[in-house]
């Protein structure tokens, strides 16, 4: 560093000059994204649709096969296709090794691991992606082992972006509202659901059956927006601890060596004190 100060006398300057450089540039990059955006974010509200008293409707189907000595009752409930998102299922009172089948002509993406809560059993669940293992099919299907409960979670897509909220680019809030709206509305059709559980036996005891529908409208598009203020600490509080990372342990090294030669300077002149007390008493 003594060295580097000597070469350049103007060292502390520059670093001074390149350290306001980068927080104007920073700085300019935070006011650009305020004041000039391309992003948009919006919001949909969810609107959920409860049938959970399906065994005391009139439209219930018994069917019992005499062959196959098994019973299976249907239910077939009209959901409202405009933006249909999910389609959740659940069954109850079951007997042990019935069948629960789920089916939308317009089908639904699926699978046993959707919606499932992680266990160590299912450690795939932490990295579960519908996109890439879901099933879409018209028919899904799910077992009771030991008359357990039975939950189904289907979706009408995999796409991130008709649910919830999202991001779109625009010139204007205007062209942001048609992207989203692009986006987010669409028609499931048919909505029909038709809902199956097969048991073994002849059985009287109606199951339980509870679906749950969501359909979600577009709500909001607001601009994407940063705090100005905030972003300028945490720029600044970034430029500083990039040039501490490399003039703290310069400087570090250089006081250490401005130490050391401090101490190695008393150290020779005591010798030359105790060299010369030496050769005074010499001559004494």
């Amino acid at each position: 560093m003594k060295k580097a100060l000597a070469q350049n006398p103007n060292l502390l300057r520059t670093l001074i000059g390149l350290s306001l450089t980068l927080i104007f540039l920073l700085s300019y990059a935070v006011y650009g994204a305020t004041v000039s955006p391309s992003a948009y974010i919006y919001n949909t509200e969810a609107t959920v649709t409860n049938a959970d008293s399906l065994q005391a409707s009139s439209d219930i189907d018994r069917i019992y096969d005499d062959d196959s000595n098994t019973t299976t009752w249907a239910w077939s409930v009209p959901a409202n296709g405009q933006n249909l998102t999910w389609v959740n299922v659940t069954a109850a009172e079951l007997s042990d090794g019935s069948v629960l089948k789920v089916m939308n002509g317009a089908k639904l993406y699926s699978h046993p691991l959707l919606g499932a809560t992680y266990t160590l059993e299912n450690p795939l669940e932490e990295e579960f992606s519908c996109l890439e293992l879901c099933f879409h099919n018209v028919t899904h299907e799910r077992i009771s082992e030991d008359g357990e409960d039975i939950s189904f979670f289907g979706l009408t897509s995999v796409d991130p972006a008709r649910r919830s909220n999202g991001s779109v680019f625009a010139k204007n809030l205007d062209g942001a509202w048609a992207e989203a709206n692009e986006s987010v509305n669409y028609f499931h059709s048919p909505s029909l659901i038709r809902i199956e559980v097969t048991e073994l036996g002849n059985r009287t005891t109606q199951p339980f059956i509870a679906i749950e529908t969501v359909n979600e409208e577009l709500r909001e598009v607001k601009v994407f927006s940063v705090d100005a203020a905030t972003e300028f600490v945490w720029a600044l509080a970034a430029v500083v601890g990039c040039f501490s990372i490399v003039l703290v342990p310069s400087f570090t090294v250089y006081f250490a060596a401005q130490a050391k030669e401090k101490r190695d300077e008393a150290k020779l002149m005591l010798a030359k004190n105790k060299v010369q007390m030496d050769t005074n008493d010499a001559s004494e």
